[in-house]
């Protein structure tokens, strides 16, 4: 059985960038196009066509990113931008986000599917607020891997020293947030310097490229080692003379692996049957893994439909009362007294927001009383009733199962992004080991 742990050209990598404004983040991810060959001909005439009219001699990179007009004219990034790009090694989907505070949900949105996310910062700044804020959400969003690029190092002479404090107190404060894995590395985005190629300038850096890291960082985990999640998505009852007594059970397995015969709970229900079958593609299978689309068919007739959970292993307990750290994404503002949907996986209910209990000051990571409720970019926590129980699993341990979304059921609008559990892993206090300098 091959894992989602490979890095061959068939892999895909999610991962999202994130800077302060001015740090030349959407410059950096221009020059990674560019420099992998990812752009075709007609974008690139287009960008430097665009550069002429504004007077400067090289193409702008930056424009390749920029799609909005509004973004060109302020020279920022506002909304967020995919890119789908390919190496010979992996496949990519980028999420370049915005670095302003008030688009701090549009970072939610393009880093919580991401695997890898780039933090950038400007070499002549170092670490400053909006540094921590994004690092605080990759914590928050449980990205497992995270790149610290340090950029504009040729407008301090390649400074080794520079590069080493900033990379000492990302990683420190990083680590104090439970982010496991932080690479840093230094770049000239203008340039060109370990972006795709390495640079000439900075011989006493010995690590990989930006490009390099992104195509070998291990991707996904091993769903050997996770518990099986099927939530059902459609059921399947032809009813044929070819299949008269068929009954299967569509979607996407959502971490883990399925094989005929394990032993299954469906939730809420709480029913135990096995697997008496797997079909993949038309075509039966004895073993299915995440995150593939198969039918699953089981051996005893019991009541399961759209929305229910198939679980393997050891298995949530469904509950009406939910406690999440959730991130509010509209305009409008989140109160408690709220009747909204909730969305889990394929399952939709009412429910309603009994308490919120603090907002989390993303700054200084404090927690603060909430009495108007939560705004747009807050991020807080609540305590919600739904109307019928719901298996989640802590966000900590799935990511797909332990997130939701709460909707508006008057006209259907995204309110809010959640994370069932508490916001941040928690963090040993003893002490650290030390940090492991990879550019020596």
């Amino acid at each position: 059985m091959s894992t989602t742990t490979e890095t061959s050209a068939t892999s895909l990598l999610r991962f999202a960038t994130a800077g302060s404004v001015d740090d030349g983040k959407s410059t950096l991810v221009g020059r990674l196009l560019h420099d992998s060959k990812s752009v075709l001909a007609d974008q690139l005439e287009a960008v430097e066509r665009a550069s002429l009219s504004r007077g400067q001699e090289a193409p702008d990179l930056a424009l390749l990113t920029d799609g909005l007009r509004a973004e060109r004219e302020q020279g920022i990034t506002i909304d967020v931008a995919y890119r789908y790009f390919a190496t010979p090694r992996r496949r990519f989907i980028l999420a370049d986000t915005p670095g302003h505070v008030q688009y701090t949900r549009n970072m939610v949105t393009g880093a919580s599917t991401a695997e890898l996310a780039v933090v950038l910062v400007d070499a002549r700044n170092g670490v400053v607020e909006q540094t921590r804020r994004h690092a605080a959400v990759a914590a928050l969003l449980r990205v497992p891997h995270v790149v610290l690029a340090v950029n504009k190092m040729d407008l301090v002479e390649y400074a080794e020293p520079v590069f080493a404090a900033i990379a000492a107190e990302f990683t420190a404060y990083a680590a104090s947030l439970g982010v496991k894995d932080v690479v840093a590395v230094p770049i000239s985005a203008l340039a060109g310097d370990n972006v795709v190629e390495p640079s000439a300038h900075m011989d006493w850096y010995g690590g990989p490229t930006l490009l390099e890291h992104l195509e070998t960082v291990p991707v996904g985990s091993d769903p050997s080692v996770e518990p099986a999640r099927f939530p059902v998505q459609y059921v399947i009852r032809p009813q044929t003379d070819e299949h008269p007594d068929y009954r299967g059970y569509a979607g996407q397995l959502a971490s883990g692996v399925l094989r005929v015969g394990d032993p299954v709970t469906v939730l809420p229900s709480g029913h135990t049957t096995t697997v008496a079958g797997i079909d993949a593609l038309g075509r039966p299978t004895d073993i299915a893994w995440a995150p593939q689309s198969v039918t699953v068919r089981l051996a005893d007739d019991i009541d399961v439909s759209r929305g229910d959970l198939i679980a393997a292993g050891p298995a949530p307990v469904p509950t009406k009362d939910i406690e999440a750290t959730v991130s509010h994404l509209s305009e409008r503002p989140l109160r408690v007294g709220a009747k909204v949907l909730l969305k889990h996986t394929t399952r939709t209910v009412r429910a309603l927001v009994k308490e919120i209990s603090y907002r989390i000051d993303i700054d200084t990571l404090e927690q603060r009383d909430a009495p108007d409720g939560l705004d747009v970019n807050d991020i807080g926590h609540v305590v919600l009733r739904t109307a019928e129980p719901l298996a989640l699993d802590g966000y900590s341990d799935n990511r797909l199962t332990g997130s939701f979304l709460l909707i508006d059921p008057a006209d259907g609008t995204t309110l809010t992004a959640g994370m069932a559990g508490e916001a941040f892993e928690t963090v040993s206090t003893g002490t650290t080991e030390p940090l492991e300098e990879d550019w020596v």
